[in-house]
């Protein structure tokens, strides 16, 4: 017996299955499970009560039902059989079918990201959710570019502050043009000028591969954007907190004048470093804090009050200048 999704979730959609059990390409027999009471105590999930509590719940409660029913057994096609990935989105396609859900491509691994302590939380308009998921479906293992990070990093520091196009962009990550690259890079195009600088590209992978090591990440950006004299200025400042936070638009001036009480025009990330021990949670304080609503999605309703809600927000228009960075 194989639970697909790998991790526990409030049942009101299915997220991203985990290719592991349909690498063989062998028939599976697709099962789901229902809980018909009206108070839902026997969904946990790892943001919510803990086990006691749901275990206390439901004992309080006259009578507990399931159901379990057993759907045909899905014999996958030829395609199928050489595509795991569509083997196990057509299998939850038809248990969401059956179970009258929706379907979401959001994976565990996002929920980590979103909800990653550290010094900056991720705002409830980021785009880095769709960030990684794009890195996904790019064939793009996070788990292995956490290793590569380095190397990129030095290979966009070369390139200083010269912005690419989508054409070298598919040279730099090594991979041919298509229309999801498009879409990532659409992400980091500003202007709608054809271009991106590398430098915000990297930044924000940094995050999707350590969600929970901002230092490092902030460290790995200021390498590539700081000066000959170590510093960065206010603007690539900007730009670095804009790409790991996955947002269009930040105001950091209050930020980096804080830093800069030498007022020198730029901050090593000594001074950055410093000034996030002095003061732990800047971010709440300094960047947006009317516009952040970092905790909204703890705060986001659930269907059974238990966990948050990480459904995907359709956009009409992924071209839009405005809704490029909020998915």
């Amino acid at each position: 017996m194989i639970f697909p999704e790998g991790t526990c979730t409030n049942r009101s959609c299915l997220i991203t299955f985990k290719p592991g059990a349909f690498i063989p390409g062998v028939p599976v027999q697709p099962v789901i499970l229902r809980y018909p009471n009206k108070l839902d105590t026997i969904t946990w999930t790892w943001q919510g009560p803990g086990a006691l509590t749901i275990l206390w719940l439901t004992l309080c409660q006259f009578h507990n039902f399931v159901e379990i029913e057993f759907l045909p057994v899905y014999i996958p096609s030829e395609e199928e059989k050489k595509n795991p990935s569509l083997y196990a989105n057509n299998v939850r396609r038809v248990m969401a079918e059956a179970l009258g859900i929706s379907i979401t491509d959001y994976t565990f691994e996002d929920c980590q990201l979103a909800l990653a302590e550290g010094q900056l939380q991720l705002p409830s308009n980021t785009c880095l959710l769709e960030f990684a998921k794009l890195v996904r479906n790019l064939g793009l293992k996070p788990e292995k570019l956490e290793k590569e990070l380095d190397a990129y990093s030095e290979r966009a520091r070369k390139l200083k502050n010269k912005k690419v196009t989508l054409k070298e962009f598919a040279e730099y990550l090594k991979i041919q043009v298509s229309d999801m690259l498009e879409n990532m890079f659409a992400l980091f195009e500003e202007k709608e000028d054809g271009l991106i600088d590398i430098r915000e590209y990297v930044t924000a992978l940094s995050v999707v591969c350590r969600p929970s090591k901002t230092l490092q990440t902030m460290q790995l950006a200021f390498k590539m954007y700081q000066s000959e004299t170590g510093g960065i200025t206010e603007q690539e400042l900007t730009s670095i907190l804009k790409s790991a936070m996955g947002v269009s638009d930040l105001n950091v001036s209050n930020l980096f004048k804080a830093i800069d009480d030498k007022e020198k025009g730029e901050i090593a990330y000594d001074d950055f470093l410093y000034f996030t021990e002095m003061f732990p949670n800047f971010a709440e304080e300094y960047l947006y804090p009317d516009q952040m609503e970092s905790k909204s999605y703890l705060e986001t309703p659930a269907p059974n009050g238990f966990c948050a809600d990480f459904s995907p927000q359709i956009t009409e228009n992924r071209r839009n200048s405005l809704q490029k960075k909020m998915n």
